[in-house]
């Protein structure tokens, strides 16, 4: 286990290197600049932008200064919001996107198990139709969709919650984005349960779990969901990371000050430091998170050995 992690943790370096190098690759082929707008600026005001930033520089010389930047885990500083470094940015956005994704992910998990584990304890029954036809509804509606709904009917018709904007986790600004943040992980999760329950169930460990008297709520809790939950951990993986470092179009429905909103804006922008800066920590976070599951399996599934 040990030499396995090892590796796992030598193979980060270079799947960083990767992606922040296809980032800033893309980023430099895209049209425009930061600088630019509706208004052409004079080419002296151009020239002297170009040297203050490096842009002048042969791109092996600025591309070297990106990998140095990668280092260090310091991407510099922000092009548009001056005098703020992209790693201030980064912890200023990361406890909004790090709340909300983990109350989504709570959520989700809570609410997916539960149906995709009462639908394979009833299999073919109406509990069981209507489980997969909410999952597919869920699956189905995007979260563009989903979210609006949510606000013309809790926010403006009902008035329960906020339409927008963030006071904290302990508030019911958060109730509306966690909804439509979770509302496809939910239903992935209970799609995924109701497999593996399904195939679990079938296990001889179950028939002589069952056949030592253990009641069926025993069976269920201390030997099925052991072994059904595995798809489960194995897409909350990569889910749980994308969920914590922002999700983009809800939080930018309803103007959260995240890590997705920031991506968003620097986009626009151009601001090359704080696209790669925010690209490295969510591939830091995939890459991370799928290791932390891929240990769990061996502590879940004593049959499994690395």
């Amino acid at each position: 286990m040990l030499r396995f992690i090892i590796r796992r943790i030598i193979i980060i370096v270079p799947m960083l290197f990767i992606v922040v190098s296809l980032t800033w690759a893309l980023v430099r082929l895209a049209p425009g600049n930061f600088y630019s707008g509706e208004k052409k600026i004079a080419p002296a005001v151009e020239a002297n932008l170009r040297e203050k930033y490096g842009l002048n520089k042969p791109w092996y010389v600025q591309y070297s200064k990106v990998l140095k930047s990668l280092a260090r885990l310091d991407f510099g500083t922000s092009l548009r919001y001056e005098g703020q470094s992209v790693n201030q940015i980064l912890w200023r956005a990361l406890p909004v996107s790090a709340t909300l994704g983990l109350t989504a992910y709570l959520l989700a998990l809570v609410v997916g198990i539960t149906i995709g584990t009462l639908a394979a304890l009833k299999p073919n029954s109406w509990l069981d139709s209507l489980s997969m036809v909410l999952a597919m509804l869920g699956i189905s509606v995007p979260n563009f969709v989903l979210g609006p709904l949510l606000v013309l009917l809790f926010s403006l018709t009902l008035f329960w919650f906020p339409p927008a904007l963030w006071s904290g986790f302990a508030s019911r600004s958060i109730v509306l984005p966690a909804i439509t943040l979770s509302a496809i992980y939910i239903a992935y999760i209970a799609r995924l349960t109701r497999s593996g329950m399904l195939e679990v169930m079938r296990s001889d460990y179950i028939r002589t779990a069952r056949a030592k008297g253990l009641s069926e709520w025993q069976v269920v809790t201390r030997h099925g969901l052991r072994g059904g939950l595995l798809p489960v951990i194995s897409f909350s993986g990569p889910a749980l990371a994308f969920l914590i470092t922002g999700t983009v179009v809800v939080e930018k429905i309803f103007a959260l000050p995240g890590l997705g909103n920031y991506f968003i804006n620097a986009c626009f922008n151009r601001d090359e430091p704080l696209i790669l800066g925010i690209v490295a920590f969510i591939a830091i976070s995939v890459l991370v998170f799928n290791l932390l599951v891929d240990i769990s399996y061996a502590i879940i599934d004593p049959r499994i050995k690395y």
